[in-house]
């Protein structure tokens, strides 16, 4: 069970990934499998998740091999790559769980305390899907969405839709504060972030 200070879950997550980005500021290279301090992106995010879901998925489109080795890997139903909500839906498939916890596979250093948060603040506010936000800005791919919202997700796309947050905003979410954390959502976008990730690794270990 994960604890919040204010809800104590009853209702199973499920964490869903997202690898299957193309990473053109990286070259192309495969972005959760750029190694920071010595141990891939995504084996960081998996890490910080484990412990706080009931299972683990991760939308990969290639290398899904090496993605394996952190969990269930699942690529895009949808033809042409339309955007993270695509891989959402795809690898909650696999989950049963009642509600769905989204990460990018490049932010390495988020709280352990993420879903227990989330969910207290959906069950506080009395919505079906939350996302993170802190003072500096909203992290629309860190969202927790109750199961029953996941057959919007191809309405959606179908429409044209391509955005989390208009996605978000359809569905009438709410943003849950986490300004107690500023490291927590840095995301490695481009080597000079990745740089930066490696000066904070010290200071934010991998969780075990």
């Amino acid at each position: 069970m994960v604890k919040s200070e204010t809800t104590t879950m009853v209702d199973p997550v499920g964490a869903v990934v997202l690898a299957g980005g193309r990473s053109r500021r990286f070259g192309g290279q495969d972005k959760g499998l750029i190694l920071l301090a010595g141990q891939p992106l995504v084996a960081w995010v998996v890490g910080r998740l484990r412990a706080q879901v009931h299972a683990l998925a991760i939308s990969a489109n290639r290398n899904q091999a090496a993605y394996a080795e952190y969990g269930q890997v699942v690529a895009d139903a949808m033809p042409g790559q339309p955007g993270p909500l695509a891989g959402v839906h795809a690898a909650s498939c696999c989950l049963e769980d009642e509600w769905v916890l989204t990460a990018p596979c490049d932010m390495p250093f988020l709280p352990v305390d993420l879903v227990g948060r989330l969910y207290a603040g959906a069950r506080q506010a009395g919505v079906a899907a939350v996302y993170a936000a802190d003072d500096a800005q909203a992290h629309y791919t860190i969202m927790l969405i109750r199961r029953t919202l996941l057959t919007d997700i191809p309405l959606f796309l179908d429409q044209g839709g391509r955005r989390v947050q208009d996605w978000l905003a359809r569905v009438q979410a709410r943003p849950v504060r986490f300004g107690d954390a500023p490291q927590a959502f840095f995301n490695v976008n481009t080597p000079e972030d990745l740089e930066r990730a490696g000066r904070l690794a010290a200071l934010c270990p991998p969780a075990s």
